[in-house]
């Protein structure tokens, strides 16, 4: 777990050393590591950001602390987002109408539209931020109206995973993901889960295929 200031961050992770074609790339908002590790195994001096702990077992390659403080540790060449989309999805509109608190503590009326106006504004200066090349990941939500329709929208489908799970993708200097392995089967499996004190963690988890194509088709082979 990396914390404490930027020069102990420069120092414990040797953020200043590049590989032989390697990249530095910050996966923000993400604690599982998904995509980081498969950056890692590329051989880019990729770094996961989340003020929550990692759940990826590298707690080396994580930075935990706030994302525009990551983004200013150095020059980044590329900038991988996945800003949470509690108050960006559409799937839970019923709460911005005005109506008692609720005794869950769940926002609703006023206070939930002020959330959606920061998670706005936390995704535009996100992609506005001075990373040269940016991929922002969101479900469908407001930001097709917000910001732009997004770039591309994927399906864990086309990546080997028989399932249905939308993701709109916004890119900033990068290409559109390509498909790798599109299969069968079209379950929804992550909106059945039970709900769990974990269910919105194991929700946002790239799934491994996105994240293999992510690495190697926004970063490549560093070792080549």
């Amino acid at each position: 777990m990396i914390k404490n200031s930027t020069s102990a961050l420069l120092l414990q992770n040797h953020l200043l050393a590049e590989g032989m074609g390697s990249l530095d790339i910050l996966v923000g908002c993400e604690e599982s590591q998904a995509v980081t590790i498969e950056l890692r195994k590329l051989g880019h001096n990729a770094f996961s950001c989340d003020l929550q702990e990692c759940s990826g077992g590298h707690p080396e390659w994580h930075l935990q602390i706030d994302i525009f403080e990551a983004i200013k540790l150095k020059k980044w060449h590329v900038g991988i987002f996945f800003p949470t989309c509690t108050y960006l999805t559409i799937s839970a509109n019923k709460w911005y109408k005005d109506q008692p608190k609720r005794k869950s503590g769940t926002l609703v009326g006023a206070e939930r539209k002020a959330a959606r106006i920061e998670s706005v504004k936390f995704f535009m200066d996100l992609y506005n931020c001075e990373i040269p090349l940016i991929a922002m990941e969101n479900p469908v939500g407001v930001m097709s109206s917000e910001f732009r329709k997004p770039d591309q929208v994927l399906q864990p489908w086309m990546f080997g995973h028989g399932e249905t799970k939308a993701t709109c993708i916004w890119l900033k200097g990068l290409p559109k993901l390509k498909p790798t392995n599109i299969v069968e089967g079209r379950e929804q499996r992550l909106h059945y889960l039970p709900k769990t004190k974990d269910r919105a963690k194991l929700r946002s988890k790239t799934y491994s295929g996105i994240a293999t194509a992510m690495a190697m088709q926004w970063g490549g082979n560093a070792f080549r």
